[in-house]
């Protein structure tokens, strides 16, 4: 299964955007209380703080360093709302252990996907934009500015989940990353069962 840009080499640099920034933007459990701004760049600098701790940084860290990261973001996705997403409409034809099979993969996927690119970090700049809310939503735009100078828009979608808000989607240059998943999960399944597809899932991750 290819990544969520394949097929044009503007997709894939997006993509490629996407992963780091998606990656490093990690935000501990907080109240709402207190913008999703202030959260998203106070947990820049906890990523941050862990890329760039000496003591993680030798070629035997490598796991525990990963493990640290993988602890970050299991409160910080919502990976059942955005695997629901991924799956449109394909989802309410999906039995509750499908379901779950589905959002186990789709996570491990994100997961090893994001942490193998978290250590590609080389001093980008994230400027922090507008940040609106409607009612449980709120989305915070940013733009990611790259050592040549290079700006690239992104913009983060979140939902309020059990007093934090939890990111469901992220935007970069108008392209949703988990509309691509859906364009590639729907592809798919108009010519292959679900079956196949899940095969196809786990060929990908014993990839990675």
């Amino acid at each position: 299964m290819a990544g969520p840009a394949s097929g044009a080499c503007r997709l894939r640099l997006t993509a490629a955007l996407a992963i780091l920034a998606f990656a490093l933007c990690l935000f501990p459990s907080q109240s709402l209380a207190g913008d999703a701004t202030d959260q998203i760049r106070g947990a820049i600098d906890r990523t941050l703080g862990i890329l760039k701790n000496p003591a993680l940084a030798a070629k035997g860290k490598k796991e525990e360093r990963r493990k640290l990261l993988r602890k970050e973001i299991e409160p910080v996705f919502n990976f059942e709302e955005m695997a629901k997403r991924s799956l449109g409409p394909n989802w309410r034809d999906r039995t509750p252990e499908e379901r779950a099979q589905f959002v186990a993969l789709f996570r491990e996927l994100l997961e090893n996907s994001y942490l193998g690119k978290i250590e590609s970090y080389q001093g980008e700049v994230i400027r922090y934009g507008k940040e609106t809310v409607d009612g449980p939503y709120a989305q915070v735009k940013t733009l990611v500015v790259t050592t040549k100078g290079q700006e690239f828009p992104m913009n983060y979608r979140m939902l309020a989940d059990g007093g934090r808000y939890r990111i469901y989607d992220v935007v970069i240059e108008g392209i949703s990353l988990v509309g691509n998943y859906r364009s590639q999960f729907n592809s798919i399944l108009k010519k292959s069962s679900f079956r196949e597809m899940m095969d196809k899932l786990r060929a990908t991750i014993k990839k990675q």
